[in-house]
């Protein structure tokens, strides 16, 4: 079975991707100003430094929906085809799952993305998908692999998880493609669909009658087979003097 983190985490993760979604959804002025300056920052940056973008084309094609959804797939044929149901089932809800949702906020929430960006994309931009990809897949292989990794192994794939996360989510923000609260509002998306992904695939556990399991006496009432009272039983006829 995945770990699984508390459900407090889910929680905050989601309502936290909540406020942000009436923020973006709002313009409020605050986090326009702020996703302007950092992007007009990074567009400076970019020209400046053309390579960057270069690098940042090759790498942020990694999380495109097409990678994420057929290692999904695999991820979830080989658990099930080894009898691990629960993770397969885990798998499953998070490869469907993620797509889904930020597929259903760019059709409802109307965010262009930052104009004359180094990569042309028409779509709406909140959230940010292939950050959403990123961040699911990499907290899906820690919660995965924790119950078998010891201290080191762990503190490596938590590592080399932030690092993927955060990673694609800057390449999106440097080909300008995404606003900042774009790769936020990714990150906190994947973050509580994983984590409550991992809380809903878990084993449910029945209650079964008062006495169930119980290993059964022997004979009726718990007596063995054949006995009674003293008085009841046949007495052997004895010698008589």
């Amino acid at each position: 079975m995945p770990a699984r983190p508390p459900p407090l985490v889910a929680l905050a993760a989601l309502a936290a991707f909540v406020v942000l979604l009436v923020l973006v959804a709002g313009d409020w002025p605050p986090l326009d100003r702020a996703d302007a300056a950092f992007s007009e920052a990074l567009r400076a940056a970019g020209t400046a430094r053309p390579r960057l973008v270069t690098a940042a084309r090759l790498v942020t094609d990694v999380a495109a929906t097409l990678p994420y959804a057929l290692l999904g797939l695999a991820a979830t044929a080989t658990l099930h085809v080894r009898g691990h149901r629960r993770p397969a089932a885990f798998c499953a809800v998070v490869t469907v799952a993620v797509p889904a949702l930020w597929g259903l906020m760019h059709w409802l929430v109307h965010h262009p993305r930052p104009v004359d960006g180094h990569a042309v994309v028409t779509s709406n931009s909140f959230p940010s998908g292939h950050t959403s990809h990123a961040a699911a897949l990499a907290l899906a292989g820690v919660l995965l692999g924790w119950p078998v990794l010891g201290r080191l192994g762990r503190a490596l794939a938590v590592a080399a998880a932030i690092g993927y996360a955060v990673g694609i989510g800057a390449t999106r923000v440097v080909l300008l493609v995404h606003w900042p609260s774009d790769v936020l509002g990714g990150w906190l998306l994947a973050t509580g669909v994983v984590v409550a992904a991992a809380h809903w695939t878990r084993p449910h556990h029945r209650r079964g009658r008062p006495g169930a399991g119980r290993r059964p006496e022997p004979g009726r009432h718990g007596r063995r087979p054949g006995a009674g009272r003293a008085e009841d039983r046949p007495r052997r006829p004895g010698r008589t003097r």
